[in-house]
C-alpha cells in the first residue's frame, strides 16, 4: 500500500476537496473560515495548500457565514454543500445556532470547529470550557443535539472513518443534516502516513429509496375511499426534485395541492390545482380545502404547527393522514399511514396503485376569491396617500418589479407570514424561506449563499429592521466579494410581528416596538447610511412608487443594493390564516388577557393529535 505523509488537517482538506456529487462537481463547493488559535495553524495552513482545489471564503461572523453555507445547499436542493471552520470557544459556539437551523431544515453543512488539545498538555487552553466532573467535555459538545453526525478527532487516523461517515450523512436523503467534526488543535498538526487511495476522487450519489409495496397498497386503499382528499406539498418536493411528479399526480387524480413554507413554488401559483399556502399563514382557499378534507396526503412535509394550525385545521371528523417522506420519523407522525420513500418514486408508485381513481376537482371560486383579497392588500396605494406603507404593499411592489429569474427570500418576523400568503411564485425555488427554525439573522447571509449557488438569479432579500440589527455583517462580505444581492429593509421600528402577537394574546404593547421599550432615548437608526458605510449602494425611499423605481435601479447594479422604507407596524393581511396554539396565561389582572384566555380554550378544543 502506497502512503503519503501529511498532517491530519492537510489530509482532511485534501480528502474533502476530492469528494464529488453525481454530476462530477465537488460536493463541498468551498470553505467559510474565520481563523483563531484553534484552527489557524492546522486547518488554515491546509486550506492554503489546497486553495486551488477548495476555495476559502472569509466571513465576519461564524453564525452568519454558516447561514450562507446552508442557504447555498438549500438553493441547490442539497446537491452541493459547503464547509465552515472556526476556532475553539466563542467561534465554535457561534455556529451552534446555524447547526440547529440546518438540523431542523434537513440541510447539509460540514462544520469543523477547532477543539482543545487531545494531549491536554496546556490545559486549560485559552477559551477552553472545563467541566468539573467530565474531562472529555469541551464547548463543542453543544453541537451534539443539533448535528446529524458528531465526532471528535483525537487521533489523525480517526479521519479514515469520520470523513466517509460525514459525507454519507450529508448525501443521505433521510439522514441529511449538519455534520460536526470537532478537530483537536494539536491533532490537526500531527503527521501520519495516509493511504494514497484515501485521496482518490469519489462520487456520492443521492439515492432515491423506493417505497414498500405494502405501504403503497395501504395508502391507496385509504385514498380510494376518500371523497375530498388534499395534498400538502412540503420541502421534500424540492429536495427530491419531484415537481413533474407532483403536477402529474394532482392533474391525473384531480386533487388540490396546498403548499407549506418549505414547499411553496413546488407548483406555479397559477396552476389550477394549486390552492395556495396552507396553515397559520395560509390562504382561505387552501385552508378551506384542508378543513373539509377526509384524507390529508403530506408529501415531503414534517407537519410543523404552522402547517397544521397546531393540529386544529383538519376539521373533518373522518380525516385520515397519509405521509410520503424519505425519513421514517416524519412519515409516521401523528398516526399517519406512512410511505417511506423518495417523493418522486412514492408518487409514481401510488399513482399506479390508484389506477383510474378520480376525485372532484377543487372549486376554482375559492382560489379566485383568495387572490382577489390578496391583490387588494398588495396593490399600490393612491399617489396622494401619505400614510405609512404596509408590508403587504411593499410585497406588491417587489412582486410587480420581479422578473422570471427573481428569487425572493426571507426568514423571520412579519415578512415570512405575508410572503407565504401573498407572494406569487412562478417557478421552483423562486421562493426561499427559512421557516423551519425561523432564525432572525439568516436573511442577508442567506441571500449571499443563494447568489453564490445560482449567480444567474436575481436575489431579493426581504428583511425587517429587527433582523437587520441582529446580523448584518455579511453585507460587507457581499461587497468585498462583488456579489450582487438586493435588500429591501422594512423599518417598522421594532419587532412588529411579535408586537401583534403580544396584542392578540391580550398583552399590553411592551418591549417589542422601540417606542415601547424602557429606554430614555428614542431610536434614530439610519439604515441606509449604515449599509452605505459597509460599501453597499443604498436608497432611502418613502413611497411605494419610489420603492418600485429603486427596484428597477437595483436590477442594473453590479454589487449589493439596499432599499430602506419605513412601514406601519400594525396592519397584517386579515384574509386567510388559521389558529395557532400560543398559550395564554390562565391568570392575569388584565381583562384583555382573560378574554384571550377564554378564546384560547375554545380553540384548544378543536386540536387533534391523531
Amino acid at each position: 500500500m502506497k502512503t503519503i505523509r501529511l498532517t491530519a488537517a492537510q489530509a482532511a482538506i485534501r480528502h474533502i476537496a476530492r469528494q464529488l456529487n453525481e454530476d462530477g462537481d465537488p460536493f463541498i463547493a468551498g470553505c467559510w473560515a474565520i481563523f483563531g488559535h484553534g484552527n489557524v495553524a492546522g486547518i488554515g495552513e491546509a486550506l492554503h495548500s489546497e486553495r486551488d482545489n477548495l476555495q476559502t471564503f472569509r466571513g465576519h461572523n461564524e453564525q452568519t457565514m454558516a447561514h450562507a453555507a446552508i442557504a447555498y445547499a438549500k438553493q441547490l436542493c442539497r446537491r452541493r454543500a459547503m464547509m465552515v471552520t472556526s476556532s475553539i470557544g466563542p467561534g465554535a459556539t457561534n455556529m451552534v445556532t446555524a447547526a440547529a437551523l440546518a438540523h431542523v431544515n434537513r440541510l447539509p453543512v460540514l462544520l469543523m470547529p477547532g477543539d482543545v488539545f487531545a494531549g491536554r498538555g496546556p490545559d486549560p487552553v485559552l477559551q477552553q470550557i472545563e467541566d468539573f466532573s467530565d474531562g472529555t467535555v469541551s464547548a463543542n459538545d453543544c453541537f451534539r443535539p443539533v448535528s446529524r453526525y458528531f465526532d471528535r478527532i483525537l487521533r489523525p487516523e480517526q479521519l479514515l472513518t469520520a470523513l466517509p461517515r460525514a459525507f454519507r450523512t450529508m448525501t443521505d436523503p433521510a439522514d441529511c443534516g449538519p455534520v460536526t467534526l470537532a478537530f483537536c488543535q494539536d491533532v490537526q498538526a500531527e503527521a501520519w502516513d495516509w493511504p494514497e487511495e484515501f485521496f482518490e476522487p469519489k462520487a456520492w450519489r443521492i439515492r432515491r429509496p423506493q417505497p414498500d409495496p405494502a405501504e403503497v397498497q395501504q395508502a391507496a386503499a385509504i385514498l380510494k375511499a376518500a371523497r375530498k382528499p388534499v395534498i400538502i406539498a412540503g420541502g421534500g418536493i424540492h429536495y427530491g426534485q419531484a415537481y413533474p411528479d407532483l403536477k402529474a399526480f394532482a392533474e391525473r387524480f384531480q386533487i388540490p395541492v396546498v403548499e407549506t413554507q418549505a414547499g411553496k413554488s413546488a407548483l406555479p401559483w397559477d396552476h389550477p390545482f394549486n390552492m395556495g399556502p396552507v396553515g397559520v399563514t395560509g390562504a382561505s382557499s387552501a385552508n378551506a380545502a384542508c378543513a373539509d378534507a377526509d384524507v390529508v396526503f403530506g408529501v415531503g412535509t414534517r407537519f410543523q404547527d404552522f402547517t397544521t394550525g397546531s393540529w386544529a385545521l383538519f376539521g373533518n371528523p373522518r380525516r385520515k393522514l397519509i405521509c410520503l417522506n424519505v425519513q421514517a420519523y416524519d412519515a409516521a407522525k401523528h398516526g399517519a399511514q406512512p410511505i417511506c420513500a423518495d417523493a418522486a418514486a412514492g408518487l409514481s408508485s401510488l399513482a399506479s396503485a390508484l389506477g383510474d381513481a378520480c376525485f372532484a376537482a377543487p372549486d376554482p371560486v375559492l382560489k379566485t376569491d383568495w387572490f382577489a383579497a390578496a391583490d387588494t392588500v398588495t396593490g399600490a396605494p393612491d399617489a396622494q396617500d401619505n400614510a405609512l406603507p404596509t408590508d403587504m404593499q411593499v410585497i406588491g411592489a417587489v412582486q410587480r418589479s420581479a422578473a422570471a429569474d427573481t428569487v425572493v427570500m426571507c426568514a423571520a418576523g412579519t415578512m415570512p407570514g405575508e410572503l407565504h400568503k401573498l407572494w406569487k411564485a412562478g417557478r421552483p425555488m423562486s421562493y426561499h424561506m427559512e421557516y423551519g427554525y425561523s432564525c432572525m439573522g439568516y436573511e442577508i447571509a442567506g441571500a449571499l449563499g443563494i447568489k453564490m449557488a445560482q449567480p444567474e438569479r436575481d436575489v431579493v432579500c426581504m428583511i425587517g429592521d429587527g433582523s437587520y440589527m441582529m446580523a448584518n455583517s455579511e453585507l460587507a462580505t457581499a461587497v468585498m466579494m462583488g456579489i450582487k444581492i438586493t435588500l429591501v429593509v422594512t423599518d417598522n421600528r421594532g419587532f412588529g410581528c411579535i408586537n401583534r402577537l403580544q396584542m392578540s394574546t391580550g398583552g399590553a404593547e411592551f418591549n417589542n416596538l422601540l417606542d415601547h421599550a424602557q429606554y430614555a432615548n428614542p431610536s434614530r437608526i439610519d439604515f441606509a447610511a449604515h449599509a452605505a458605510s459597509m460599501g453597499a449602494e443604498t436608497r432611502k425611499v418613502s413611497r411605494i412608487s419610489e420603492l418600485e423605481a429603486g427596484l428597477r435601479e437595483a436590477r442594473k447594479a453590479t454589487g449589493p443594493f439596499v432599499l430602506v422604507i419605513d412601514t406601519d407596524p400594525y396592519p397584517s393581511t386579515q384574509a386567510g390564516g388559521t389558529w395557532w396554539d400560543v398559550a395564554v396565561p390562565a391568570v392575569s389582572t388584565r381583562e384583555a388577557v382573560r378574554e384571550a384566555r377564554q378564546n384560547y380554550l375554545k380553540n384548544l378544543k378543536r386540536q387533534r393529535t391523531n
